[in-house]
């Protein structure tokens, strides 16, 4: 069960998750949020052929679900083999300025401003470039042009002991391309709150500001990174494989309605207590 996620295992798996998975166009206006569109991404470490993390992110009536699932130990005989379960669903509600995050384990949720998010991204890019550490400080930008390469539908770039490739398609519209940037940069200021540590986001907020420019959404994005400084134990190289489809199938409505049932039904704590899974 998810349960048997370590605590750090389990923040580890988030950093990761918002290091590679939240890559967008451009930030959308409401107009905008009336497209309908499913993005199915599968995250892998190194050369490993299973998934280490899953998410399925279904855009509808101007709100986005997602869905994360993380790599847990199996069960029974095959206890070596690890298989995903649900971790977390996130309702992305930019019309209420709020995403609501929970925790289908422990039945909880809690509700972060729009607002509270905008004024953290301030104070870390604020804390970054003033950091000791390299790494931390060129991540803390603003002006990544320097380590950025642009190709024919690819995106190369390069700082101190990391580096991000992207390759990338054409969005079904200008429009599915405006709303997944405004919840791929949400997403990454989400983690950063909820699971501080890692890279700061601002170097994919940078290449989500590119991919705007071409109404692009990724199709596949790398992160290599120092094995000193790796986001998972052994894994220097991560990859996320992404997979955009205009229409939503007939399951994806029922697990729409499902999540609006656990929003209704889960408690609300604070952020602090929703964090706190508890300890080894």
């Amino acid at each position: 069960m998810f349960l048997m996620l370590r605590p750090h295992a389990l923040r580890l798996a988030h950093l990761v998750c918002a290091c590679v998975l939240a890559l967008g166009g451009r930030a959308a206006t409401a107009a905008d949020r009336s497209c309908t569109m499913r993005v199915e991404s599968d995250l892998f470490a190194d050369g490993a052929e299973a998934p280490v993390a899953r998410s399925l992110t279904l855009f509808e009536n101007g709100v986005a679900w997602d869905f994360l699932e993380l790599s847990t130990p199996g069960e029974g005989t095959a206890a070596d083999t690890p298989t995903l379960q649900l971790a977390e669903i996130v309702l992305h509600d930019p019309a209420r300025q709020r995403v609501v995050v929970i925790d289908p384990q422990r039945d909880v949720k809690t509700q972060v401003e729009t607002l509270r998010l905008e004024r953290l991204s301030v104070s870390l890019a604020r804390w970054a470039r003033n950091a000791d550490d390299r790494l931390v400080r060129w991540a803390g930008g603003p002006d990544f042009d320097a380590g950025l390469t642009e190709k024919t539908d690819e995106l190369e770039l390069v700082g101190p002991r990391v580096r991000y490739a992207v390759a990338y398609g054409a969005a079904p519209s200008p429009e599915a391309a405006a709303m997944y940037r405004e919840f791929a940069d949400t997403a990454l200021l989400l983690k950063a709150l909820l699971h501080p540590g890692g890279i700061p986001p601002f170097p994919r907020l940078a290449l989500n500001r590119r991919l705007e420019a071409a109404d692009a959404i990724p199709a596949e994005v790398t992160l290599e990174i120092d094995p000193k400084l790796a986001l998972l134990p052994g894994a220097s190289r991560l990859r996320s494989v992404h997979r955009t489809h205009p229409r939503l199938l007939a399951a994806d409505a029922k697990r729409i309605e499902e999540a609006q049932t656990r929003i209704a039904s889960a408690a609300s704590v604070d952020i602090a207590t929703f964090v706190d899974r508890g300890q080894d």
